[in-house]
């Protein structure tokens, strides 16, 4: 029978006892690839979320667009033929427009839009109050609307509208899209 002396189990011991130095610089490349990973994912989330108020502003914007076309029926100052795209001889533009300021008869998405006179959203000044000289104006430029109006077929008084808003939220192209229906009588 062979006996281990001390110095044998000793030396057993110290081979299995803890890390070696590569052990530990693998250990350390995995979790900084993780570490690098979780703060990407952090600044993409914190880009998406900083996008909130941009979603908001779109939905509005797209049913301003459903709303203009609306008025230009009820208001009576167009036919119903006329609530058309320009393409089919109607008011509204077609493709994607910068959002623009409406023109003299106060629709918005049609041929007379002020081109000179993009859309803003005032917000409070200094001042914290809305509507004085110290009123900030934030410029809706990375928008874009586009209203397609569409016949609804076998239902000569019936029009689809889509409104489709385009905009730019941090690094993100987003598309906000409202559906609805528009029929001759108001």
């Amino acid at each position: 029978m062979i006996r281990k002396t001390a110095t044998d189990r000793r030396t057993n011991n110290d081979r299995s006892a803890g890390f070696t130095l590569i052990e530990a610089a693998i250990a350390v490349v995995i979790l900084s690839f993780g570490i690098l990973s979780l703060a990407a994912t952090m600044a993409d989330s914190i880009a998406y979320m900083n996008g909130s108020q941009d979603d908001y502003i779109a939905q509005q914007k797209a049913e301003e667009g459903v709303e203009s076309v609306f008025f230009a029926r009820d208001s009576k100052l167009y036919t119903w033929a006329q609530i058309e795209n320009a393409s089919n001889g109607g008011i509204f533009l077609d493709g994607a427009e910068p959002l623009l300021h409406p023109g003299a008869n106060g629709i918005v998405g049609t041929i007379d839009d002020e081109t000179n006179n993009p859309d803003v959203i005032l917000e409070p000044g200094p001042d914290g109050i809305l509507g004085t000289a110290d009123d900030i104006k934030m410029p809706l430029s990375n928008f874009t609307r586009q209203i397609l109006i569409s016949n609804v077929a076998g239902e000569p008084n019936l029009r689809q509208i889509q409104v489709i808003i385009q905009y730019t939220a941090g690094r993100f192209q987003r598309k906000y899209t409202l559906t609805s229906y528009i029929s001759a009588f108001s």
